[in-house]
This record gives structure tokens, sequence and C-alpha cells, in this order.
């Protein structure tokens, strides 16, 4: 038998346990909630977070992101790939019917890629004839998939800056320099290693800085440099 002041404790206790559950859900049930003003604030906070995020990531991007002049090359550092082709235009008299590259061997040269079709190789052309005045070194050109008639015409009209013009009328000799464009000027050793690559018009400051400050010495003044 159960005794009856137990009973009546155990009930009072019960009681006092359901008022304080029910008092406790009751707060639970009215906990105040982010007001509606607040949430339009968020939702449109968070999204304009995110996009500056990104717009600070894209501009780092974009500062780091290499010129496209300074597009590494394959080949720097490395044998350049050996050519013989027609040519359409040279200082030498009579004209030969061919030049390849082993008649430059033991000398520094530069390598111009470039054709008449090209809008940028025009812009760079006053560049080209400032080089061979100054007469440094010798200035190879690639007429790359031209018309040898459309050349000719180009350089006489213009001024022909080249010892040597050669035509590469399907671009293998391009490819095989990995030409994507034009123009595009190598450095080219004695030792017939590419030492640079520059892609787009050359101008001044290239010239001095990537070009002539490579030479492991000082360029003769007297012209021979210029002569292939």
């Amino acid at each position: 038998m159960e005794r009856p002041g137990a009973n009546s404790a155990a009930h009072q206790l019960r009681l006092a346990s359901g008022i304080f559950d029910g008092d406790r859900r009751y707060r639970r049930r009215v906990r105040p909630t982010l007001s509606a003003q607040r949430r339009v604030g968020l939702k449109y906070l968070i999204p304009a977070g995110v996009f500056a995020l990104l717009v600070v990531v894209l501009a780092i991007g974009i500062q780091r992101a290499p010129s496209k002049n300074v597009i590494p090359s394959a080949l720097i550092g490395k044998p350049a790939p050996t050519w013989s082709l027609p040519v359409i235009a040279s200082n030498q008299s009579p004209t030969p019917a061919s030049f390849d590259s082993e008649r430059l061997r033991g000398r520094w040269f530069v390598f111009n890629v470039w054709g008449t079709w090209c809008p940028e190789c025009k812009v760079e052309h006053p560049m080209l004839l400032e080089m061979a005045r100054q007469k440094k070194l010798p200035l190879i050109g690639l007429d790359w998939k031209d018309d040898d008639a459309a050349a000719r015409r180009w350089l006489e009209s213009l001024g022909d800056p080249y010892d040597v013009v050669v035509a590469d009328r399907d671009g293998r000799t391009a490819i095989d320099f990995g030409v994507y464009g034009a123009p595009e000027t190598f450095l080219i050793d004695d030792r017939g290693v590419v030492v640079y690559k520059h892609v787009g018009a050359m101008n001044p400051d290239v010239w001095q800085r990537e070009f002539l400050a490579r030479l492991p010495t000082a360029a003769p003044s007297d012209g021979t440099q210029g002569q292939p």
C-alpha cells in the first residue's frame, strides 16, 4: 500500500514540474525572431559580399596575368629550328635564290616574323628600320603565308630593314618556331640557340632591354655585326 502523504507529495511535485515545463515551452514559442527588415537586409548583404569577393579575386588575377608580349616559348634555351627557304629580298647582290639558317651560325641575329596582311606589322615597321639603321644585329625576315609580289611591294613602299627576307609560303617554319600570330621576333645566339622571344610589335624599350642587353659584349659600331 502506498502512503497517503507520499502520494500527495508526488502529485504536488508532478504538478510543479508540469508548470515549469510548460513555462519553458512557452518561452521557446515566444523567442524573438529576426525582423522582416533584417531578413531583407541579409538577403541582399550576402550576395553583395560574395560579389565583392569575386571582384577582388578577379582584380588580383588580372594584375598577375602575364602580358601577351611575354608569353614564354618552349624554344627558349633550345636550338632554333633550322630552315632553308626561297629569298624574297636581300641586301646581297645578286640576290640568292635561297637562304638557310646555317649561314648565320657563329653570330647573333634577330628573326622577325611578319606579313603584309598583318596590321601590327605595319605599326612595327618604323622600329625595324631604326634597328637596321643601328646595325647592331643582322635582321632576318620571315614572310609568313604571304604573296611574294605583295611582300616586295611592301618593302619598296615602306623601306626594307632586313638583311634577308625569306618566304614561308606554307607556314611550316613558323609552326616549327611555335608562332601563332604576327609579328613575333626572336633573338638567336651564335650557337643557334633561342635566347628570347617577343610577341607583338617591337619598340625601343624592348629592343634595348630585352635584345641588346642580352648580348654578351657590346655590339660593334662599325656595322660589321649587321651583315649576315
